[in-house]
């Protein structure tokens, strides 16, 4: 007779609860990376070897920020304290946010267009009052809409790209006119 086959058994994450073959794809794989070191680390042979890197790398920044706290280094001067790099998933550096509004024209159907206007939020100024009062001013629809990177923007309607900065600088004084640009053709164009 046949034997049996026997189920599977399945070793699941105690972090984020999915099998531990696909923790790397998960959501948090970051913090599932002590939990799989200690209990599936023949799945992830190399996550044993970087944390055995880390930890050294670890000790040696110890030893120098000891060093360094005691006033002595190897150059013989104490050198001064860097700022953390906010570092985004991917190994990228988080910049700054410039404070900028850029404002940009997108025609559709041949003769009407849209106004989009990026950026007023920087400045402190409510988006929801700002499309109330570039509706009232231009006497057309404004309304706050979430664009292409996700952020909010606002989609005014028809081109008033003509009147727009004089408008922007005397409602909100905060807005420097030097901050307002326009994109034309792909590139960004100064205001001013």
């Amino acid at each position: 007779m046949a034997e049996k086959p026997q189920p599977v058994q399945v070793l699941y994450c105690g972090v984020c609860g999915l099998p531990a073959e696909y923790c790397e794809f998960g959501p948090d794989f970051e913090k599932c990376k002590p939990w799989l070191i200690q209990n599936a680390a023949e799945i992830y042979p190399d996550l044993l070897q970087d944390a055995n890197a880390k930890e050294v790398d670890k000790v040696s920044n110890q030893l120098q920020s000891s060093s360094i706290a005691d006033g002595t280094s190897a150059s013989g001067s104490s050198a001064p304290k860097q700022e953390p790099v906010k570092k985004l998933p991917g190994g990228k550096i988080k910049k700054k946010e410039r404070q900028e509004v850029i404002i940009e024209k997108v025609t559709r159907n041949k003769r009407k267009s849209i106004t989009t206007i990026k950026g007023l939020e920087l400045f402190g100024i409510k988006l929801s009052e700002a499309s109330k009062k570039l509706g009232k001013k231009f006497a057309t629809g404004a309304s706050v809409v979430k664009g292409p990177t996700e952020k909010d923007q606002i989609d005014v309607q028809g081109d008033i790209a003509y009147d727009i900065v004089d408008f922007i600088t005397q409602t909100w004084p905060d807005v420097p006119e030097s901050a307002i640009f326009f994109i034309e053709d792909g590139k960004k164009i100064p205001a001013v």
